[in-house]
This record gives C-alpha cells, structure tokens and sequence, in this order.
C-alpha cells in the first residue's frame, strides 16, 4: 500500500469534513475564466465581503428589533396581569392604577422610560397609524383639553380595536373596546 503524505491526508480529511471527495472536485485551468466579464477574484470577493457586511448588519437590526418586540410583549403582559386590580386617581401600582399608571407601571417594568401622565406618554411615542397598530402600542384618547385617557393595544376585533385600561373610579383594570373614535396610536417600536 503506497504511503500517504501528511498534507494528502489533511487535505482528504478537510474534503470529507465537507461532505466531499477528491473525485467530486473539478478544477479549472489557472487561465480559465468566465466569458463576458472581466471581474477579478479580488473584486467578487470583495464584493461578497460587502454583501456580508450588509447581511450582518440587516440581521443585527432585525435582532434589536425582536427584542424590541419582545419588550413590548412583555408590557403588555404586565398590564393583562393588572386586569382585576383597583382604579385609583394618581396610581400606579402595584395594586392599583390610574390609566396612565398602568401604562407606565407596565413599560417601566419592561425597560422603557415612559412618562407618568398620558398627555407626556403620548408625546414620548412615535405616532402609528391605527391600521398598522400591533399588540402592546398605545392608545390616546383626546378631546378639545388634549389627551385625557391612555390605554393598551390588544387586537382588533371585527373592525373594533380591544384594548386593556384602568377605565376610571368605580371599576378595575379591564379589558374593553373603545367608547369613542377620538383616540390615536402611539408605538414604542421605533
């Protein structure tokens, strides 16, 4: 049996590493190039190192924007555990809450420095259409003295959105469809 260099040997075993073998390999001539262009090895790959970087980065902001989502989520978990828990003026938890409490109360809790009054929340999100709303954005209610009433996202359930609130004195954190169309989205996804 003829002998076997060191490097044949490791070269065999990176081929087999990769699920290859020396007969499945094919190689082109040194002069040997692709008709119709007149790129160079280094610019294709130079060219896939930019490509990658792009892929790096798109899946770097995708991940943020997961664990952004998951944050968000996360809040309004918080807020859907308050269900049941008392309306209290100025409140915000643990056991009871004003609207605006439990929004901050929720978000605080997930990592988000929201404001403690509804009007300063509603400015500190980003203004979403209520079309594109997703679960855990925010709903601001507004009259003529601006916004008076802040609620939590759920879905949207045959053309009426369902939110999550502390409603006002008398009643508890509850699960409720909108008494009037005068409200906005506001997002914390940015």
């Amino acid at each position: 049996m003829p002998a076997i260099s060191r490097t044949a040997r490791a070269g065999a075993l990176a081929l087999a590493g990769l699920g290859l073998t020396a007969s499945t390999m094919v190689a082109l001539p040194a002069t040997a190039a692709p008709t119709g262009t007149d790129a160079s090895p280094l610019v294709v790959a130079k060219d896939k190192h930019h490509q990658s970087a792009k892929d790096r980065k798109e899946k770097r902001e995708r991940r943020a924007a997961e664990r952004l989502d998951t944050r968000v989520l996360g809040a309004l978990g918080t807020a859907m555990r308050q269900r049941g828990d008392a309306y209290s003026y100025g409140a915000a938890g643990p056991n009871a809450f004003d609207c605006s409490g439990l929004v901050y109360y929720s978000y605080r809790r997930a990592g988000f420095p929201v404001p403690r009054t509804s009007g300063a929340q509603a400015g500190y999100t980003s203004r979403v259409a209520k079309r594109d709303m997703r679960p855990g954005d925010l709903m601001f209610f507004h009259g003529s003295g601006g916004v008076y009433h802040a609620a939590v996202f759920l879905r949207w359930v045959r053309g009426h959105a369902l939110m999550v609130h502390a409603p006002g004195s008398g009643q508890r954190v509850q699960v409720a469809v909108p008494w009037t169309s005068s409200w906005f989205g506001g997002t914390l996804r940015r």
